[in-house]
């Protein structure tokens, strides 16, 4: 792989506002042969920069600072004459480090896609006393909330010497309309030991005008926000803007979600603590469910599209016998349907338990209830209540047939489940999620989240985040897993699953070796490590 360095004179490109869909891009390193660096863009977007290498290397690297701003003086990372840091072996990243998306591959296959990998760098863009940070959070609540707060304000202060961090107070609105509390490692020494967020949160209010203003207005030049993939999909708007405008400002967030649908992260934060939670509810209605002749013990899980949590949680209880997911469609009456498999494993057991995600068989409510497209402040759809509706349609049915009374516990833990602090292994992931984010800042990096991906925390621009949700895919040995763990039947034919695995193809994305007709590709010049 070639060198990946430094961009200073990108600026002279004059990038700024594109106005039709182009390419750009730029000669890096001068006895280079087989590098390119690419810079795309659309309309209203920033520049996306694709490094590509050897045998089919492709780096999707991220935003910096010395792309739109030029001559930025770097100064040693404080990380060096830091005491606790002196034992460790090559602290310091390397710049050619990166981290590849795909690790299962043939002797065959290109190398393929990389991300750039996360950690301090020897030089930084920010001194330590003019440095005014703020933090985020937006959407609904999560476990390690509190805990990502308390490691950003304690790394900047502990790592860098950083004292002046701010709290936005209620999501993006609280940029202009709420005042900011400060935040020192004395502040919040103890809020990760609650649940919530101590800074408030909300859905919406996202106004990027009056959003940059308030940035620009307070002198604010690092901003961390942490929330979803709606969330994120405004921080990367805040970030084209604050690039529209020129300023020393780096943007990066931190991916929340207990749905768990963010792509190509490992995972999000506070979902461990959900699936364990979820445990809770799952042995209650087990409890209930065997301790009656013909029990049900129904329970309502988080899962608006995806349904990871569902699915985790049923592996880890190994009491449940079915699990009903937005990606895995179901039907009720009829052979096969959802109905007869109750009524034959009651026969069987004398009882069951059923996990539901919120988001399964939204497409049954509609046709019974003519629900409408109504969507809440962040854009999503609202939900009927599943849990309820396919309690009293089960209940229904049963009465109908007069073949077998049975006893219905419905349990919805959603509330509690959100609210309650990270475990343990979450509380670690925090950690270094927020000690990721606050490296990447002060080395210059913006339009960035940071998350594992295959294990190693990495830098993904903030497009590759917002592109699409995770989901569970059915005809993956982890859903298999769940089937034979169940033994509940798929509801599904041999024709929907083709039909499925047609609809769930990924949308085509640029080839490996990152070229077309159209594109201009020039050898290297170095980029900013």
């Amino acid at each position: 792989m070639d060198c990946v360095r430094s961009l200073n004179s990108i600026s002279a490109l004059k990038l700024r506002g594109l106005d039709r869909c182009n390419t750009i891009s730029k000669s890096v390193g001068s006895n280079s042969t087989n590098g390119f660096v690419e810079l795309m863009g659309t309309s209203g977007d920033a520049p996306r920069k694709i490094v590509t290498g050897d045998a089919g290397y492709v780096l999707e690297d991220v935003p910096h600072l010395t792309d739109y701003v030029a001559d930025l003086p770097t100064y040693p990372n404080p990380l060096q004459d830091n005491p606790s840091y002196s034992v460790v072996k090559q602290y310091f990243v390397n710049v050619d480090d990166t981290v590849a998306q795909k690790i299962v591959v043939h002797k065959s296959s290109p190398r393929g896609r990389h991300f750039r990998r996360a950690g301090p760098r020897q030089k930084v863009y920010f001194e330590s006393d003019e440095v005014h940070a703020c933090i985020v959070t937006c959407g609904g609540l999560c476990p390690g909330l509190n805990t990502v707060i308390r490691e950003i304000v304690c790394g900047l202060y502990h790592m860098y010497g950083v004292k002046k961090v701010l709290g936005i107070d209620g999501g993006y609105r609280g940029f202009y309309s709420r005042n900011t509390i400060t935040l020192t490692p004395k502040v919040v020494n103890d809020i990760h030991k609650r649940g919530g967020t101590v800074l408030g949160t909300s859905r919406g209010g996202h106004n990027t005008a009056k959003i940059v203003d308030s940035i620009q207005d307070r002198g604010i030049n690092q901003v961390y926000i942490i929330g979803g993939d709606g969330t994120q999909r405004g921080a990367s708007v805040i970030y084209e803007e604050i690039r529209r405008r020129g300023l020393k400002v780096a943007v990066a967030g931190i991916p929340k979600t207990i749905d768990n649908d963010i792509p190509v992260i490992d995972k999000s934060f506070g979902f461990d603590t959900a699936v364990e939670e979820a445990q809770r509810a799952i042995n209650a209605a087990h409890v209930e469910s065997e301790s009656i002749e013909n029990g049900i013990g129904l329970v309502k899980l988080m899962g608006r599209d995806s349904g990871f949590i569902a699915m985790h949680a049923t592996l880890a209880s190994r009491d449940v016998d079915c699990c009903l997911i937005p990606e895995s469609p179901f039907y009720l009456e009829g052979p096969g349907g959802l109905f007869e498999y109750i009524e034959k494993r009651l026969k069987e057991n004398g009882h069951m338990v059923i996990v539901i995600a919120e988001g399964a068989g939204q497409e049954l409510l509609s046709e019974s209830l003519h629900s409408s497209n109504q969507k809440d402040p962040s854009g999503n759809k609202l939900l009927q209540d599943v849990g309820l509706w396919i309690s009293q349609r089960i209940k229904d049915h049963f009465s109908r047939q007069k073949k077998m009374s049975i006893n219905l516990k419905y349990i919805d833990p959603t509330y509690m489940i959100r609210a309650v602090p990270s475990n343990a292994s979450d509380n670690v992931y925090c950690t270094l999620l927020a000690q990721s984010a606050v490296h990447g800042a002060m080395a210059g990096y913006t339009g960035f989240t940071v998350a594992p991906v295959n294990g190693r925390h990495s830098y993904i621009p903030f497009y590759r985040i917002i592109e699409r949700q995770n989901k569970v895919v059915i005809t993956d040995r982890m859903w298999a897993r769940l089937l034979s763990s169940t033994n509940q039947p798929s509801f599904m034919t041999a024709k929907d699953v083709i039909e499925y695995t047609r609809e769930e193809e990924p949308p085509a994305q640029m080839s490996d070796d990152n070229s077309s007709s159209d594109d201009k590709l020039v050898n290297k010049e170095t980029l900013t490590g």
